[in-house]
């Protein structure tokens, strides 16, 4: 026996889950991966040997003392995957001649591209304990040979495949060459792969904490988010009435913190999500007796002019391409013509547009306004708390306690800069002046949860110039590290938002692709590519969950990283790397044969 794998499920997919055999990741952080070089180590690896290649894969006779060393066992390099004191894989690898596959099948250099003179080394042995092979046991052995590979100046690495797991080795890079060799109960095939581009292959495993992955899961969607731990103890509390004096003191605690965030002069806290207090935005727009002006160049512009249409707003629509910077110029002219003979009164659109990941530029929008007696309407939802954002001279905004508060979602906010007074031609609940009635006391005129309101009060407080600064130094460098392992950003840097980074995803010619002024469908991509879903799950396997299921994303075959909730440089040191590695695998597989039978 050369080489085995030993039932590697799904070889389309490499195992990624950190966990043991019982589905705990406690075992996680104990995992070393190294060279075998102390007695105790060797003594494991004849045993596993043992259990792999007698026991499992008769290709040895048994023996008494129940382990196997390998006849080339003084010439191998071992490279081991221990939990604590014990043995979970191993891998090992030779490079003196003649190999194994010199006797079966002659000179190999007969056989290999540009072989003359050229440093060869064999793989002999691969085989990871039957518990831990859905696990990253594999991953992280794969790396240790691919450093000592790159390390060693090889030029092509050879081993005997089995049969059955041909995908398996094509999905990591090896060519089948010559007549399979062994005998009908145990058939191999050999293989090779060149050594000069592994670097560049395996950058995604090169890692410092190939044998320590994160135990939590690692939240980098735009909703939820990872919350610290004073929110959670926070929403924890009992509960308390709405119309109970602790309520209305937590209430304006919270209203002042936002008041202080965000530089408005009135905030209404209710119970609904964001689209919700943009349908309350929309409800005080529709009081102005003006045409308006509405922006889009993503999904969340594009549900402005669907609650636009749906509360029977007169407006002029300047759509962009998703991902185009904004033409200001063209939103200035728009704001110059007249509607049915009227100039328009206010301007509707996203400060951060989720979706791209593109930040419009807020003082210039001010400016404008002010320059043509129109009131300025902001969608801030995924701005407040993850960027500066200055509502001053701002009509209206709306915000949810979600996402960059990394509270848990289910208030909306709507600020103002004006105080609203109740109409009763206006829905109850979409009533702003309603909400707003009761802010000077903390009296709210719906019931709301005082757990959401206490977790939003503490999100609100971990809230600094520092942490706005920090987000958007990370969102910068994790943007720059992108770039450099080849990936396509949606946003130009100028208009990038530190929180949102969203990845164009490369599709074949033929897949299906929406016009880019229209919203999406929830059609997904066909044809070959890379496709968001496929690596949005493989990351979730990894620990780390993206964004990616959205229909929009998904039409467009976008993925989302986000810096929204309680994040950190390691964390996205740790991911780059695992996505380095599904780049390359996912553009090597789309571009590989289909294995042959």
């Amino acid at each position: 026996m050369d080489m085995t794998q030993r039932n590697i499920a799904d070889p389309g997919s490499l195992p990624v889950d950190e966990m043991s055999a019982n589905g705990s990741n406690d075992d996680a952080h104990r995992l070393t991966f190294k060279q075998a070089d102390e007695p105790w180590e060797f003594e494991e690896i004849f045993q596993l040997n043992y259990a792999s290649f007698v026991e499992e894969v008769p290709q040895h006779p048994s023996n008494d003392a129940g382990v196997l060393v390998d006849r080339f066992h003084d010439e191998n390099t071992y490279f081991i995957c221990r939990r604590e004191q014990e043995l979970v894989g191993m891998i090992c690898v030779r490079d003196r001649r003649p190999f194994s596959l010199d006797e079966k099948l002659g000179s190999l250099e007969e056989y290999l591209p540009q072989a003359e003179g050229a440093r060869v080394c064999e793989v002999r042995l691969l085989t990871v304990r039957p518990d831990m092979r859905r696990t990253r046991v594999l991953t992280g052995l794969l790396t240790m040979m691919a450093r000592y590979c790159q390390e060693g100046g090889y030029d092509y690495v050879v081993m005997s495949g089995r049969v059955s797991q041909q995908a398996l080795y094509r999905h990591i890079g090896f060519i089948p060459f010559g007549p399979v060799v062994g005998d009908d109960a145990a058939p191999y095939q050999p293989m090779y792969r060149p050594v000069g581009n592994v670097g560049a292959e395996f950058a995604g495993l090169f890692h410092d904490d190939v044998d320590a992955p994160p135990g939590e899961p690692v939240i980098l969607t735009p909703g939820p988010v990872a919350m610290p731990d004073s929110v959670v103890r926070a929403f924890r509390r009992p509960p308390l009435s709405h119309r109970s004096p602790e309520f209305a003191a937590l209430m304006q605690s919270a209203r002042r913190r936002l008041l202080a965030l965000t530089n408005a002069r009135h905030c209404a806290v209710m119970v609904g999500s964001g689209t919700m207090a943009n349908d309350v935005v929309a409800a005080q727009l529709s009081r102005l007796d003006a045409p308006g002006v509405v922006v889009t160049a993503g999904e969340f512009g594009e549900r402005l002019l669907d609650h636009a249409n749906r509360m029977g707003l007169r407006y002029t629509a300047v759509r962009h391409e998703w991902g185009a910077p904004l033409d200001y110029g063209r939103i200035d002219k728009a704001l110059s013509d007249a509607v049915d003979g009227r100039p328009a009164g206010w301007l509707w659109m996203p400060h951060c547009e989720t979706s791209t990941g593109a930040l419009a530029d807020l003082s210039r929008l001010k400016a404008m306004c002010r320059q043509h007696d129109a009131r300025l309407a902001l969608d801030c939802i995924s701005s407040i708390g993850a960027t500066p954002v200055d509502l001053g001279d701002v009509w209206l905004a709306s915000g949810a306690s979600g996402k960059a508060l990394a509270a848990y979602p289910g208030l909306g906010l709507v600020f103002s800069g004006y105080r609203p007074e109740p109409d009763d031609s206006l829905p109850r609940y979409l009533d702003l002046g309603l909400h707003c009635a009761g802010e000077d006391s903390g009296a709210v005129p719906f019931t709301l949860s005082s757990n959401l309101l206490a977790a939003l009060d503490a999100g609100l407080a971990r809230q600094s110039e520092a942490l706005l600064s920090g987000i958007e130094q990370e969102g910068c460098w994790l943007r720059g590290q992108l770039r450099d392992l080849g990936f396509t950003l949606v946003a130009t840097e100028e208009e990038s938002a530190g929180a949102v980074t969203t990845i164009a995803l490369p599709v074949s010619s033929s897949a299906h692709r929406a016009p880019t002024n229209r919203a999406p469908t929830n059609q997904a991509p066909t044809g070959h590519g890379l496709e968001a879903q496929q690596m949005g799950r493989t990351l979730e396997d990894h620990g780390f969950y993206t964004s990616y299921a959205s229909g929009y994303l998904r039409q467009r075959n976008w993925l989302q990283i986000c810096l929204m909730g309680d994040t950190n440089r390691g964390q996205l040191e740790r991911l780059l790397p695992v996505l380095a590695a599904e780049l390359d695998r996912m553009t090597r597989a789309d571009a590989a044969p289909p294995p042959t039978r």
